[in-house]
């Protein structure tokens, strides 16, 4: 497997806010609560002693409450507030040593933002707006009105380039938004509570247009939000924060399942988590499975020997074929057949790894037999069992009760 690629390194970042900043990181480091430090100094650390970097294509979240920092650490990360202390480096080069004109560029050309209340202008309309920010790159009018047309379509506006602003509801106005950002083909998409101001229902569909884009598009995005639900959906990686401090950087299985902290226990304690666990983390390896190069003898042997009425048929590159039943195979061994192929059942339901736990109920009752996992690629990676499955939903029900 590649080693995945940092695009961003984050190196003991500090943001101080106030006069005596050397005494606040000081007292910061000691751990001495926020509101302490501001009556001792008169400084606010906004952020203390970030350490993480950022995969290239990961869709990086960033969460808490009002005031926890969130915000605050997303503009560090193009400079758009100084640091105080340490680095951020953009593809191994740290972007505060950078001098004005070369920062522009690298704002221009490597990120995007798209912000909360969409920053859209109201006297222009749907193509223009898209199109802003490759006007303000100098890009020629035929080749900007190409790409913002694209950008248009990417994210489901087609026909409405001419539409006012004002003809728009918020969702599509947020679609205008993340149109402006695709439209310059950034490398880094800041999204600063993108999806706090629409209603319920349209902000659950913007999440899920923001899946199926970074699906196609595979953008770094750094998301900022205060919702749980949301970074767990949305998330590779999420990144809590408290006071200016991160509490805990995990996967959202890894949040859930190990937090770190008090406080990130208090955030998942009634969290729905088998919205969230998924197949590929409760499944479990099973020896009974035959090669498709394997007969009927053996496949006999092996549910035998394991005690099973069925066995799971891989290829040589271990992706899944189907299974095969023991009554069949007794009578195709007794036929004095050589092949498993004349009784594969292929029509057998499996679920990919990142299938999560609620989906998979109706399946483990409609069917007796162990459901099959997959990778994305089609190898087969274990079985969840009935009982495995039931297991994992009762210990939910057992700890949120």
């Amino acid at each position: 497997m590649a080693e995945k690629e940092s695009v961003i390194e984050v190196r003991g970042l500090y943001k101080i806010f106030g006069p005596r900043v050397s005494t606040a990181k000081k007292l910061a480091d000691e751990g001495v609560p926020r509101a302490e430090i501001l009556k001792k100094t008169g400084c606010t650390p906004a952020v203390v002693n970030a350490e993480f970097s950022i995969e290239r294509s990961e869709t990086f979240v960033i969460m808490g409450l009002s005031g926890s920092g969130k915000s605050t650490l997303l503009r560090l990360l193009n400079r758009l507030i100084e640091p105080t202390y340490g680095e951020v480096l953009l593809d191994g080069e740290d972007i505060a040593h950078q001098g004005v004109a070369a920062l522009r560029e690298i704002r221009r050309r490597k990120f995007a933002m798209v912000f909360q209340h969409f920053g859209l202008l109201p006297h222009r309309n749907v193509l223009e707006n898209v199109g802003f920010g490759l006007e303000i790159q100098g890009m020629p009018p035929k080749e900007r009105t190409d790409k913002s047309m694209q950008a248009i379509e990417v994210v489901g506006l087609d026909g409405y380039a001419n539409s006012r602003i004002s003809e728009l509801s918020g969702g599509m106005q947020q679609r205008v938004g993340l149109a402006r950002a695709l439209a310059t083909d950034p490398e880094i998409l800041l999204m600063d509570e993108a999806f706090s101001a629409l209603d319920p229902l349209i902000r659950t569909q913007m999440q899920d247009e923001l899946i199926e884009l970074q699906a196609r598009l595979h953008k770094t995005v750094i998301f900022i939000t205060h919702d749980l639900d949301e970074a767990l959906k949305l998330g590779d990686r999420i990144v809590i924060m408290k006071d200016g401090v991160i509490d805990q950087i995990d996967t959202p299985e890894g949040i859930l399942t190990n937090p770190a902290t008090d406080y990130v226990r208090t955030f998942v304690e009634n969290v729905d988590r088998s919205k969230v666990l998924t197949a590929g983390s409760i499944m479990h390896k099973t020896n009974v499975v035959a090669n498709h190069k394997d007969g009927p003898q053996q496949a006999v042997r092996a549910m035998e020997k394991n005690d099973h009425s069925s066995l799971f048929v891989v290829d040589h590159d271990r992706r899944f074929l189907g299974l095969v039943r023991i009554d069949d195979a007794l009578a195709e061994a007794k036929k004095g057949g050589r092949s498993l192929e004349p009784i594969l059942v292929r029509d057998v339901a499996t679920v990919p790894v990142d299938a999560n736990l609620k989906d998979m109920i109706p399946l483990a009752r409609e069917s007796k037999l162990p459901v099959p996992v997959l990778h994305d690629d089609g190898r087969f990676g274990g079985i969840v069992t009935r009982a495995r499955l039931l297991t994992a939903l009762s210990s939910e029900t057992e700890e949120s009760s």
